[in-house]
């Protein structure tokens, strides 16, 4: 169920659903984006590096990311636009195998300058299995307010 701008409280938390990381999730996004960095690709490459294996596109995590977000249904309907993103760290790598989950902190809401809207700034961690912080940032999103006030 979709919640309105005044339904959020500064404080609040969610955390979406999980879902794991697949190979076949890091050959799409190398084909979408065009980024065949072996440490993505290369196996052999890979076993050779810090990680010891393949490991996923940075932008792949915040990619899932938003997409674990939406999977709450929270903005289905009242959210507007994604009006930017702050601070976006990559903290650990995330591995094939990973399961990982968002979660997301309301930290700041004003009310737009165009009557009906909200601005919603969230604080947004992606966690894995081992509850480790992989990738952290800040989201902020316009979203309908309920009233027109």
């Amino acid at each position: 169920m979709a919640l309105w701008y005044e339904d959020f409280e500064v404080g609040s938390v969610v955390t979406t659903p999980a879902r794991t990381v697949l190979e076949a999730d890091i050959a799409m996004f190398a084909g979408l984006s065009g980024d065949y960095n072996p440490i993505h690709t290369d196996d052999e490459f890979a076993k050779q590096t810090e990680f010891g294996q393949r490991v996923a596109h940075g932008l792949l995590g915040l990619a899932i990311a938003s997409g674990l977000s939406s999977r709450t249904g929270l903005l289905d309907g009242t959210v507007v636009a994604f009006l930017g993103m702050d601070e976006w760290r990559f903290l650990k790598p995330i591995k094939i195998g990973d399961t990982i989950r968002l979660r997301w902190t309301v930290t700041e809401k004003r009310l737009s300058s165009k009557i009906g809207r909200g601005v919603m700034k969230r604080k947004m961690e992606i966690v894995n299995q081992r509850n480790e912080v992989v990738q952290s940032g800040a989201f902020t999103t316009l979203i309908r307010c309920r009233e027109k006030a």
